[in-house]
Order: C-alpha cells, then structure tokens, then sequence
C-alpha cells in the first residue's frame, strides 16, 4: 500500500559516464520507506537508487516524475512517462504495462484491516468484510479476491493521509493497509495511530514489487538494455545491496523462478 502526497515535481539527473542518448522518465510516488518525496520536492528511494545504478551503465537521462499513486499509475497507462517501480503485478495491469522481471522488491507480510477503537467493529474473517465501508487507495491493488470482490464496497481515495482521516471521523468503516508499512506510514503522515486497531483478519502474503514500463516504451531498443541490466544486477548481487538500506530481502532470480 502506497502513501501518497499530492505533489508533482521533476527534475533530471545527467548520466556521469557519457552523453545520455536519450531520456527516460521515472514515475515516483510518496510511499515510505520504499520511495519518498520531500517537502521541498526532493524524491529519493529504492528504485530511483537503482535507476540511478542502471543510468551510469548505459548513458541516458533520467527525468524524475514525483506524482500521487494514482496519477503515476494513470501517466504510464497513457504513456506519458516510460517507467514505475514498487508495482503489484495484476492480470489487468499486464494488459496495460509491461512488467520488467525478477521484481526488485520481496515483501513478506499481511494485508492488514484498521478501524477507529471507539467502532468496536471485529473482523474475524473475511466474510466479516461485506457491508463495511473500506478505503482503498485509488488504482492500487491488493491481494486477488479482495482485488476481484465487486459486491465489497470500496471507497477509492487519492491519498493515504485521506483514507485516515475518513476513517478517524467514521466516513469509513475500515482502512486496508500492508502491515509493515502501515504502521510506519501512521508515524511519518502523524496520524493517531493510538485511535485506530487491527482487525483480527488478515491475509498473509508474499509480496512482490516490479518494475513496469509503458507499452510504447518497452519495445524500444533502450528499454531492451535496461531490462537486461536489471537482470545483470540482480545476477551479480548488486541489486541486493542496492535495496539492503530499505530492509528489503535479498533478490535471487532462480530463488524466485526467474
């Protein structure tokens, strides 16, 4: 689950080794720890980490997009950027991007359920869901029955901070979120985390985060070489070290079917 701010902001960085040949633009969306974008615009994280590593090998330039998730997912849909990282992958999804494999991020976590404690809601199962307000993040997906569930009703939102907030003033019922980011994402966006509760089900899941690139994009000769470089540091170790400061686990292609 990503946590968003609405901001827009990019800017580019040269490639240090030669001429770029040409540019790509990266879509980064405000989801701590993962990707994040600052106050003053700076956007920094794992995949800007990586893209950065892939830019010194092959000599492009590198125009960084920081948008909401939703608007990131909407901009490489209609190809108006070429890439994004930190992406579930979804049968719908493959129709509409190309998934750049192994997946750079291996969470293993759960699909966790938040309510305000003065609701005394229990969700002890999953059929516990029906009838309840839930707020989604708008364009996210989640784990594939929630993800497929048409008789749920979902309220998709913009931002993260927006989901909390209906939930604290009881416009919705219930908040999905990934566990092991939730939480830190409460203490980032100030949120009173000491008013909210975890709903006792939860789907556990491995969760994989790719690369995608648009449709228009990822027939071209360079995208071809930066697919191949992922492969190339994920084969060497280096895309491992390059995810390690985000405790994210190591990324091994044959471990992983790749």
């Amino acid at each position: 689950m990503h946590i968003l701010l609405a901001l827009m902001c990019s800017f580019s960085i040269e490639a240090q080794t030669s001429a770029p040949t040409t540019k790509v633009s990266l879509a980064v969306d405000h989801g701590p720890p993962y990707s994040q974008i600052s106050e003053d615009g700076e956007i920094s994280g794992a995949i800007v980490d990586i893209f950065q590593e892939i830019q010194q090998q092959l000599g492009f330039k590198l125009e960084l997009v920081g948008c909401p998730f939703s608007r990131c997912i909407r901009m490489l849909e209609q190809g108006e950027v070429n890439a994004m990282g930190g992406l579930i992958l979804t049968p719908k999804r493959q129709q509409l991007m190309h998934f750049v494999t192994p997946p750079y991020m291996v969470i293993t976590s759960s699909f966790v359920f938040y309510a305000r404690h003065e609701s005394q809601l229990e969700i002890k199962r999953y059929d516990d869901l029906y009838g309840k307000k839930i707020a989604i993040m708008r364009g996210a997906a989640y784990f594939k029955r929630f993800n497929e569930d048409d008789k749920l009703i979902k309220v998709p939102v913009l931002t993260e901070n927006t989901a909390i907030d209906l939930l604290v003033k009881g416009r919705v019922d219930l908040v999905i979120g990934i566990e092991s980011t939730t939480d830190h994402a409460m203490s980032v966006l100030n949120q009173p985390i000491n008013k909210l509760v975890k709903m006792d089900y939860r789907h556990s899941d491995t969760i994989y985060g790719y690369l995608a690139l648009s449709q228009s994009f990822h027939n071209t000769d360079l995208a071809k070489r930066i697919d191949e470089q992922l492969k190339k540091l994920a084969d060497s170790g280096e895309l491992t070290k390059l995810v390690a400061p985000y405790k994210l686990p190591a990324v091994d292609r044959e471990s992983l079917g790749f």
